[in-house]
């Protein structure tokens, strides 16, 4: 089983020129390749509400997140779960952080899909390794590095 299904259930996903189905389908496609990965997935575009409730409802937390991912059970059908995105807190951390909204919906698709496939960042050794990763899957989408600003680097993204 394959493919990338891309739900648009709420928000104003079409936020300025952005085809946020398509972003978010070359996301995952690209992260799903830098990981070596195969399988199905679906990527729910929603809106702060229906994140709170998600959140609520499998992490027992109180409001929105940016990203949830929901890995699946090893399966014969190869499907590796479901990633969500909120769009009211993508668009507020694209904004705060100066990064083009496309670049970040990108990055935050890519992280979900690298947790479905087994990728983590409890640990600093796992952050290092997912980050790098994460970068070289932007860049790889003609996007900057998601993390230079935290590095202190004064790129734009």
């Amino acid at each position: 089983m394959g493919g990338i299904d891309v739900l648009v259930e709420g928000g104003n996903w079409g936020f300025g020129s952005a085809d946020a189905p398509g972003l978010a389908r070359k996301a995952a496609e690209a992260a799903l390749a830098a990981a070596d990965a195969r399988g199905g997935l679906a990527i729910l575009l929603a809106d702060d509400a229906r994140l709170a409730e998600l959140n609520a409802a499998f992490r027992s937390k109180v409001g929105p997140t940016n990203v949830l991912s929901f890995p699946a059970p090893a399966n014969p059908g190869g499907w590796l779960g479901d990633v969500a995105l909120a769009f009211e807190t993508c668009r507020g951390e694209a904004e705060a952080q100066d990064k083009r909204f496309e670049h970040h919906l990108q990055h935050l698709v890519a992280h979900g899909v690298l947790h479905l496939v087994g990728y983590d960042h409890e640990t600093d050794e796992e952050a290092a390794e997912m980050e790098g990763l994460e970068t070289e899957i932007l860049a790889g989408l003609g996007a900057p590095d998601p993390y230079a600003a935290e590095r202190g680097d004064h790129g734009q993204s």
